[in-house]
């Protein structure tokens, strides 16, 4: 493994940062919102139904989920909702642009000690401005040799990475939180997939395909434990 792999990449949101996290919060805040109109279940089932429904129009990120919450809003109250629910819904969707980024134990010490040795690149999905956003306030972004703001995380997406980055599957791995979308569809490629689990998984990030099957998954129980899969051994 060690001699094979020439570039790692890395996923940005509950990889190298809270992310989920505040979608949850804000979804907490939304079912009050709505309380007069609907119960935490009817609210949240909606807004989730309402969320995979529009991915493929919105993409990925807190514009997105804003307008869901904009939509569910409509549909929750029969078009009952008056002007201040959509005035918190925006509220809402302003604060979540506007987080703090927190990084995630082992982030800044992974990355500073693979630099140099590997060429490192970003790989995340989501809106553009906000990625560009938390990247640069995440203090991280002259770790990376190359940024991909992907509009998904599928086969076809990593197949066309790869090729722009002149990079053998073979000669790539990818470390990331979700399964889904960071790790499976590399192994599928013939990469090597490296799961590093966050406590807070996005329902549209499950998955019951099991990546044991592929001998270039490894799974860590924290970030840092990537220092000694990929120890000093091979000079880069």
């Amino acid at each position: 493994m060690k001699q094979s792999i020439k570039v790692i990449g890395f996923d940005a949101d509950d990889t190298l940062w809270m992310n989920e996290t505040y979608y949850r919060e804000t979804e907490q805040q939304f079912v009050k919102l709505m309380q007069s109109y609907g119960d935490e279940k009817r609210v949240m089932q909606t807004l989730m139904h309402t969320e995979l429904k529009n991915l493929p129009l919105y993409g990925y990120g807190a514009k997105g989920f804003m307008l869901s919450m904009m939509e569910t809003a409509l549909e929750v109250s029969n078009a009952g909702a008056n002007a201040a629910v959509f005035d918190g819904v925006i509220a809402l969707g302003k604060d979540l642009l506007n987080k703090p980024v927190i990084l995630l134990d082992g982030a800044r010490r992974v990355l500073q000690h693979f630099k140099g040795r590997y060429p490192m690149i970003l790989a995340t999905k989501g809106d553009l401005l906000d990625q560009e956003r938390k990247l640069r306030k995440s203090g991280l972004d002259s770790c990376f040799h190359h940024i991909e703001i992907m509009s998904d995380k599928k086969e076809e997406n990593y197949r066309r990475l790869l090729k722009h980055l002149g990079v053998k599957p073979e000669e790539f791995m990818m470390v990331g939180n979700s399964l889904k979308s960071d790790v499976l569809p590399l192994l599928k490629l013939g990469a090597w997939g490296v799961h590093v689990p966050y406590h807070t998984t996005w329902v549209h990030e499950e998955t019951n395909e099991d990546p044991q099957q592929w001998e270039r998954f490894r799974k860590l129980e924290k970030l840092s434990d990537l220092i000694n899969l990929l120890n000093d051994e091979t000079n880069h």
